[in-house]
């Protein structure tokens, strides 16, 4: 069967697409594109001129302490969407021998994450030299109990006593409030977390860019009018994914401004119908992580997926491979 691959590098460019997952959108094709140290493509897969898959990857440097001191990474979030039912593993080998052979050339790494199927294409990423590495992912459900029925007991007293010493949970609605939460989150992130944290604009554009659905919520937490603490939600196909979360927990222990960042995401999703909240990146399956056990006590569930991963250099491609498969 063939197909015609088109690869789109600006927004403008980008034909009307029939799709409702935000992680392969125009919408978020945007943020990506007017946020610095990013450089998004989108890869629309075409038969006779009808639009049949689409991936949508973003190139952006990372910064090291070790040489190489700066590389470029290229992530994916999922294995793209279809506006088909039939050969979509057979349509995403095409994408991905398409996005391999273009992104490598100054890319020192690709990496998809957020697999919701994870022995989906495992044919045609083994064939394009990508390996595994086993992962976790973690959701609460919202639609069968409340939130505050899956909380633990421990997790409950902490929220009514962070409320009750005077911390407040609100949604960001100004540009100076965006602004500042961003700025106090990068400062106070916590490596363990996360390592690469965005530019201003990333978060402007979720809650700023003119668009007809949802797509992302900025949730601040205050004490005595200064912002302490904060989360960053998206909203794609009926669930929410949690992708930043912090607070100054040091600075003000008795208002637990990260716990109360997480909670109030949950009470907003749970309330607007969504129907799961998901944590990005809470890492690999060690036994002891403390950022995943901190997410857990929100009563939520783990279970067992994958990343792929692919370097430039094909020794070291070589060397992970028969290590990890």
């Amino acid at each position: 069967m063939a197909y015609q691959l088109i690869t789109y590098k600006k927004a403008t460019d980008i034909p009307p697409l029939p799709g409702k997952n935000l992680f392969h959108s125009v919408e978020l094709f945007r943020v990506f594109e007017q946020t610095s140290g990013y450089k998004p493509l989108m890869i629309v897969t075409y038969e006779n001129s009808v639009p049949k898959a689409c991936l949508l990857a973003a190139v952006r440097k990372s910064v090291r302490w070790f040489p190489p001191s700066i590389i470029k990474r290229c992530e994916i979030y999922g294995s793209g969407e279809y506006f088909t039912d039939q050969h979509q593993e057979e349509i995403f080998g095409e994408m991905l021998q398409h996005l391999t052979r273009i992104v490598l050339n100054h890319c020192f790494l690709i990496e998809f994450r957020n697999l919701d199927n994870a022995l989906f294409a495992y044919k045609y990423f083994r064939e394009n030299n990508f390996f595994p590495i086993n992962w976790l992912r973690i959701h609460n459900s919202l639609h069968s109990k409340t939130p505050e029925q899956r909380l633990s007991s421990s997790r409950k007293r902490q929220i009514k006593r962070a409320l009750n010493n005077g911390a407040t949970m609100h949604i960001a609605e100004t540009e100076e409030e965006i602004r500042t939460f961003a700025k106090m989150l990068k400062k106070n992130y916590s490596s363990k977390i996360r390592k690469h944290f965005p530019g201003i604009n990333f978060f402007l554009l979720l809650v700023q860019q003119n668009t007809t659905k949802e797509i992302g919520k900025i949730f601040i937490i205050k004490f005595k009018e200064k912002i302490i603490g904060g989360s960053v939600c998206l909203f794609s196909n009926q669930n929410a994914y949690l992708w930043f979360s912090g607070g100054l927990r040091k600075s003000y222990p008795l208002q637990y401004p990260g716990i109360l960042a997480v909670w109030k995401a949950l009470l907003y999703a749970y309330d607007h119908g969504y129907q799961h909240m998901e944590y990005m990146d809470v890492g690999l399956p060690f036994k002891q992580h403390g950022y995943r056990d901190f997410i857990l006590r929100f009563g939520g569930a783990q279970y067992s997926t994958r990343r792929w991963f692919r370097f430039r250099w094909n020794w070291l491609n070589r060397l992970l491979t028969n290590f990890y498969i």
